[in-house]
């Protein structure tokens, strides 16, 4: 674990939640609103992990 950069479990996190909030925006029983926070929840863990991993670049 100490070779992992930081800012990267945020960002694999991120895409995980992203794609399951795009899976689920197809799904016709789940609120459109509900799908769309949860794809808004995932994008910022992207961009939130993404700044760090280019902040903590070697």
């Amino acid at each position: 674990m100490e070779n992992l950069r930081e800012g990267l479990i945020p960002t694999v996190l991120g895409t995980a939640v992203t794609t399951t909030g795009v899976v689920l925006r197809n799904n016709r029983s789940i609120t459109p609103l509900i799908s769309g926070s949860i794809i808004g929840f995932g994008l910022a863990h992207i961009v939130l992990g993404a700044i760090d991993l280019v902040e903590h670049r070697r």
